[in-house]
């Protein structure tokens, strides 16, 4: 059987039972790491392959790649190597290759071991050593080692800003933080203001391409075109682009170029395993963004519908789970059936203390039997803290999930839903709810899921919602539903960066050192 063929087949879907019917041929050749009693070019490949994982945002120590590549430099200019010594090395290069080819493709850690509520996505069967074996016998490593990694235009675009960043890090606007602001005990910059560090921080600004090449800017005053460099970088950051430089933004200015390489190395290990393209048709939420992103995949590429702002849970108590889970049901109008913690911390000592709060709220007490009661007892309240009861709201304009609620059953009893909140959406930080996620345009959302309802109206949707009248819409095709956590992202050309809200990026990052820490040396010497 051709080797190319073999190859192809391997990088399918069936890549383990084709390999099997593949393997005779190509182990008939051998693996061609050596030329005689030297190393081949595929060796030489491999070596760089190893070395470049850092481009990936992976450690080339976890593969032994300068020592693999000292003795394959050695081994091509020196004595020819014995049979024992081809065989150690043959050995190393087999593990090494397989070992990153395994990173590169699913990542380095288990995500649920930091508080990611998903597996790595079963995208094919993906066997290292089997789609190693066919890449050699096909001669065509450098590719398919390229091929290997996930094939979303996001992360391409992030090894572009992980390149650049490192790029920055010698940069003379780096050597020295800039000095404090002026002001005293309220320290901020705006504009017109005098400060001495204008021309490092404009320095500073143009390394980051926030400020244009060329423009002058004025020797002591902050004016344009400084103030628009600040907002363009106050924008990228998470910040509310008014231009002032207050105790936020010179906080994010003082960010090195090492640490945002480290961020966006984070980034590109959640890459490799979060599951963003299982369908057709996805919704992912991004917490530290505070934004949910509603996108088709048309010919392998992510075209996205809609993107709104969001309200997810508290970084404090209340945080949003990370998970992925299909979108089964819409409930128009729905009632808000309180969580017991809810109840038991926050709306049963508020009815001890003031009764009238449950009228006034559109509330009511369920018993466990069906029985409505909208009159506070201590007996019902006690039957709430035993779970014998439960409080809801009822459908109106003070329900706490608005007029729509979009479900994807889990364990957490997470969901979407709208708010009567809605001056939330115009805050820069919008960590605010008991976990659930509050959504800004609740009717775009709807049709995007019922978009292959065409009876589904734009009427008929806010009809639905303003009736009044609780009613659940059941979806004939569910749509996958991503809750994420990425710290970074790259729109239109531009690198973000977003606060690690939760924490997790620590988590990750501690989790990957102590994997690096842990892995057994390869071969040679460390590193």
């Amino acid at each position: 059987m051709n080797m190319k063929n073999c190859l192809s087949s391997l990088l399918g879907r069936a890549a383990l039972v084709l390999w099997l019917f593949c393997g005779t041929a190509m182990a008939a050749q051998g693996l061609p790491w050596f030329d005689g009693d030297r190393p081949g070019a595929q060796a030489h490949e491999a070596v760089a392959v190893l070395a470049a994982a850092a481009s990936h945002g992976l450690a080339p120590q976890d593969y032994s790649a300068a020592a693999l590549g000292r003795s394959i430099a050695g081994a091509a200019r020196g004595s020819p190597l014995d049979a024992a010594a081809m065989a150690l090395l043959e050995q190393a290069l087999n593990t090494a290759m397989e070992r990153y080819l395994a990173d590169v493709h699913s990542g380095r850690v288990d995500p649920q071991k930091i508080h990611h509520n998903f597996s790595p996505p079963q995208r094919e069967p993906f066997d290292a050593g089997a789609y190693l074996q066919a890449a050699l016998a096909a001669g065509r490593l450098g590719d398919a080692a390229l091929e290997a990694a996930p094939r979303l235009p996001i992360y391409g675009s992030l090894r572009e800003a992980l390149a650049a960043y490192r790029a920055r890090i010698d940069h003379a606007a780096w050597r020295q933080p800039l000095p404090p602001l002026p002001g005293g005990k309220s320290p901020k910059l705006a504009p017109g203001q005098a400060y001495a560090a204008l021309a490092p921080l404009a320095e500073r600004l143009a390394d980051l391409g926030d400020l244009p090449p060329g423009l002058a800017q004025p020797a002591a005053r902050y004016d344009e075109p400084l103030v628009g460099a600040v907002k363009a970088f106050q924008l990228r950051h998470g910040l509310a682009a008014d231009g002032v430089i207050g105790k936020t933004t010179l906080a994010q200015l003082q960010v090195t170029p090492a640490a945002r390489a480290r961020q966006i190395e984070l980034a590109l290990e959640r890459l490799r395993w979060t599951p963003l393209m299982q369908g057709p048709r996805m919704i992912v939420v991004n917490i530290p963004e505070f934004v949910l992103r509603a996108y088709e995949v048309q010919d392998g590429r992510i075209q996205v519908q809609e993107e709104m702002k969001i309200v997810v849970g508290k970084a404090l108590d209340t945080r949003t789970p990370l998970f992925d889970e299909d979108m089964r049901f819409i409930e128009f109008s729905p009632y808000w059936n309180v969580p017991p913690s809810i109840a038991r911390a926050e709306i049963v000592p508020r009815l001890r203390r003031d009764p009238g709060y449950l009228a006034r709220q559109e509330m009511e007490f369920v018993s466990n039997g069906g029985r409505v009661d909208r009159t506070v007892s201590a007996g019902l309240l006690d039957a709430v803290l035993a779970g014998k009861a439960r409080i809801r709201q009822r459908p109106g304009p003070k329900n706490a999930l608005g007029d729509i609620k979009f479900v994807f059953p889990n364990r957490d009893n997470i969901y979407l839903h709208h708010t009567p909140a809605t001056e939330l959406f115009q805050r820069d930080r919008r960590d605010f709810s008991h976990g659930c996620i509050r959504v800004e345009h609740p009717v775009e959302l709807a049709k995007f899921v019922l978009k292959n309802m065409p009876d589904w109206t734009d009427e008929r949707i806010r009809t639905a919602m303003s009736r009044g009248q609780s009613a659940t819409l059941r979806l004939p095709e569910p749509v996958p539903v991503l809750i994420a956590y990425g710290t970074t992202l790259v729109k239109d050309g531009r690198t973000f960066f977003f606060d690690d809200l939760y924490g997790l990026d620590r988590l990750l990052d501690a989790a990957l050192r102590q994997h690096s820490q842990t892995l057994p040396t390869l071969y040679g010497d460390a590193p």
